[in-house]
C-alpha cells in the first residue's frame, strides 16, 4: 500500500489569486475597472507593482534585535515605539497662541474607533489647569430641593457607567479655505473614547429638581471659567459626569479630575474641569453661546443652540500627503459618526461622486460613536477622486459642501459636516480634493 504524502499538493498560485478576485467581484466589493494582476505567487504581479519578488533560495537574514536582549519589563508608563513618530498631536497650522488654541488627533495614523488618550484632540481657552483632586469640588444648586457639594471621591462612590462615544468640535472644519493638507488638518478635531463616570441624572436625583427647572448651566474651573447651557431633557438623558477615559483617570487636558460629557453635542458643551452645575429656568446666553458657537446664516441671522453634531464621515486612507506606492488592489479606510445615533451605511466613490458603492461597516457599531468602514478599490496609475458619505439611523445623508453653502451661505463657520474629497494623482500622491 502506498503511503500518502503529508505534504498537500501544491496549488496553482494564479488560481489562488483568481479565486480571491472572483470572490471580490461577486461580492461587489471592488471599486474600479482596472485589470487585476495575477502573478507567480498569491501576490499581485511584480511587473505592475513596486513589490519586490522573494527569492525562495535565499534564507532570511536574522536581524540584530533577534540576537540580543530587549528592554527591561515594567516601565512606569508604557510609550509607543520610537519608530512611530507620525502619530502625534499637532497645534493647528497658523496658531501661535498656545493658551486659547487646539491640537488635532492624527486621524491618518490611527486604526479602529478608539483614540488613545495621549492623542485625543484638545481645545482650550485658557490653557490646562493643574487641579488637586483632593481640593476639587462640584456644586449643584439653583432650582433644586437641596444644594449639594460633592468631592471627587464622593462622585466615584455612586453607581458608574462606561460608554463609548465620540466628541467633536463644532468648528471641525470651517467652511472657508485654507483647506487642510492631511486628514488631521481637515477634521482632526474629533476623537472617540470609552468614558466612565456617573450619569448626571443620578446626581440630580440626589439634589431633587424643582418643576421650573428647564436648563443647567455648566461651569469649568479653568481660567476662562468656560460656561455653557444644556437643556434639562438632555441632562436627564445620556449626559455623564466622567472621571475616567479609556480605563484610566482623565488626563489634565481632558478635564481632570471631572468633566461633563454630553453625547452627540458639540465639544464646547462638554465642560472640562467641571466645578458648578446651576439649575435654572432659562439659558445663560454666555459668551460661548452668543458671540461664539452660533451659526451665522446668509440672511444675517444666527442659529442658536445648534448642539447636535450631524452625520459625517472621512476617508483616512488614502488621504492627504499619503502616497500609493504599488498598483493593484487597495483598501479605502475611514470613520463615520453621528450625534443622532448609529451609522447605518457608508457609501464610497472613486470618481468624484458620479457613482457610489456601499462600504463594509466594522463592528461594533455603537450609538454616537465612531464607526470604522472599509472598501476595496483598484488603482493602476489613473487619477482618482475618492470620498465617502455617511447615513445615520434617522435617514439623514451627509451632504456635499455645495448643498450646505446653498442652505447657509458662505459666512457660516461651525457645523460643516460635508463630504471631503481626496485626489489621487497618476503618481499615487494624495492631496486635498478641494485645493
Amino acid at each position: 500500500m502506498t503511503k500518502k504524502s503529508m505534504v498537500p499538493a501544491q496549488q496553482d498560485p494564479s488560481q489562488t489569486a483568481l479565486a480571491r478576485r472572483d470572490f471580490l467581484i461577486k461580492s461587489g466589493a471592488v471599486i474600479g475597472t482596472a485589470a487585476y494582476a495575477l502573478g507567480n505567487s498569491d501576490l499581485v504581479n511584480a511587473e505592475t507593482t513596486n513589490i519586490a519578488p522573494i527569492d525562495p533560495s535565499q534564507p532570511l537574514e536574522v536581524p540584530q534585535w533577534t540576537r540580543s536582549l530587549g528592554a527591561p519589563t515594567a516601565s512606569p508608563y508604557g510609550k509607543p515605539s520610537t519608530f512611530e513618530t507620525k502619530a502625534v498631536r499637532n497645534l493647528y497650522p497658523g496658531l501661535k497662541d498656545t493658551m486659547s488654541a487646539y491640537s488635532t488627533s492624527p486621524l491618518q495614523e490611527l486604526d479602529g474607533i478608539i483614540t488613545p488618550n495621549g492623542l485625543f484632540y484638545e481645545r482650550h481657552h485658557a490653557g490646562v489647569p493643574q487641579i488637586d483632586p483632593a481640593q476639587h469640588r462640584l456644586v449643584i444648586h439653583g432650582l433644586t430641593e437641596n444644594a449639594l457639594i460633592f468631592t471627587v471621591d464622593e462622585i466615584r462612590q455612586f453607581p458608574a457607567v462606561s460608554r463609548v462615544h465620540f466628541m467633536e468640535c463644532s468648528g471641525n472644519p470651517s467652511f472657508l479655505p485654507p483647506w487642510g493638507k492631511t486628514a488631521a488638518e481637515v477634521s482632526g478635531l474629533v476623537s472617540c473614547a470609552e468614558w466612565t463616570g456617573v450619569t448626571l441624572k443620578t446626581l440630580l436625583d440626589e439634589t431633587g429638581l424643582k418643576p421650573q427647572a428647564k436648563w443647567i448651566i455648566a461651569e469649568g474651573a479653568d481660567g476662562a471659567a468656560m460656561t455653557r447651557s444644556i437643556p434639562i431633557e438632555k441632562c436627564l438623558g445620556d449626559v455623564m459626569v466622567v472621571y475616567s477615559q479609556n480605563g484610566e483617570r482623565l488626563r489634565p487636558e481632558q478635564g481632570y479630575p471631572l468633566r461633563l460629557f454630553v453625547p452627540g453635542y458639540e465639544g464646547n458643551t462638554h465642560i472640562k474641569w467641571l466645578r458648578r452645575l446651576h439649575v435654572t429656568d432659562a439659558p445663560a446666553y454666555s459668551r460661548e453661546e452668543t458671540a461664539k458657537y452660533t451659526d451665522l446664516m446668509a440672511d444675517g441671522k444666527a442659529r442658536k443652540f445648534s448642539f447636535v453634531m450631524e452625520c459625517k464621515s472621512l476617508v483616512t486612507y488614502p488621504s492627504g500627503t499619503q502616497k500609493l506606492t504599488r498598483k493593484g488592489l487597495h483598501e479605502m479606510r475611514g470613520i463615520a459618526w453621528s450625534g443622532h445615533g448609529k451609522i447605518t451605511r457608508v457609501d464610497v466613490s472613486v470618481d468624484g461622486g458620479n457613482t457610489w458603492t456601499q462600504a463594509r461597516l466594522q463592528e461594533p457599531i455603537l450609538t454616537k460613536a465612531l464607526t470604522a468602514f472599509r472598501a476595496p478599490f483598484e488603482w493602476n496609475g489613473q487619477e482618482l477622486m475618492i470620498m465617502s458619505r455617511a447615513i445615520d439611523e434617522t435617514g439623514y445623508v451627509q451632504p456635499m459642501l455645495e448643498q450646505l453653502i446653498d442652505e447657509r451661505g458662505k459666512v457660516s463657520f461651525y457645523h460643516n459636516n460635508s463630504v471631503q474629497p481626496w485626489r489621487v494623482s497618476s503618481s499615487g500622491e494624495v492631496t486635498n480634493g478641494r485645493a
